[in-house]
């Protein structure tokens, strides 16, 4: 390090690692989502451990939970894209301030960032989200998300915990 303590003089590393991490979950969650929707027909379950984890090849026009999926295509669509993008804006921002040295914050972004740009493929290439990985137990479903959604939520629990538990490696 050349000494800042804002992390930005870390060479360009950190964002290597940053954009192979991400370029990987991109790659990983869009196999995933193809693999999906060519082995299996729309709304189709495939139980893989019965009565708590099955596939089940489901779309998704709003964002998580299904939020805004009643809107139109033309109102989801951007708006979507817009805060995919601000979203992606301000994790290269904080990564910017994270010194290299803090591996698991700049993992951690990775992750989210991956996943994110996972869902905006989708959202820009089929207009909604594939989804496929539905946990239920004794009648309790959690909705069907995927690779991307499971980055983005590692990455996010990741942060905040460290953020929470008073780490001082945080950005």
């Amino acid at each position: 390090m050349n000494g800042r303590e804002d992390g930005t003089g870390d060479g360009p590393g950190k964002y290597v690692l940053v954009a192979a991490v991400a370029a990987a979950i991109v790659v990983l969650d869009q196999w995933t989502k193809v693999a999906v929707s060519g082995s299996m027909r729309l709304h189709e379950t495939r139980a893989i451990l019965p009565g708590f984890f099955d596939l089940t090849y489901v779309r998704n026009t709003g964002a998580a939970f299904s939020m805004l999926a009643g809107r139109s295509a033309a109102f989801r669509i951007p708006f979507f894209t817009a805060i995919s993008l601000l979203a992606g804006v301000a994790i290269l921002s904080f990564v910017r301030r994270t010194p290299a040295s803090k591996r698991i914050v700049l993992l951690s972004c990775a992750a989210v960032l991956g996943g994110a740009i996972g869902n905006l493929v989708d959202r820009l290439l089929y207009g909604e989200v594939i989804d496929f990985l539905s946990l239920h137990w004794r009648g309790f479903y959690w909705p069907a998300f995927n690779i991307a959604d499971s980055f983005i939520t590692v990455g996010v629990i990741v942060l905040l915990g460290r953020a929470l538990l008073g780490h001082d490696d945080m950005a």
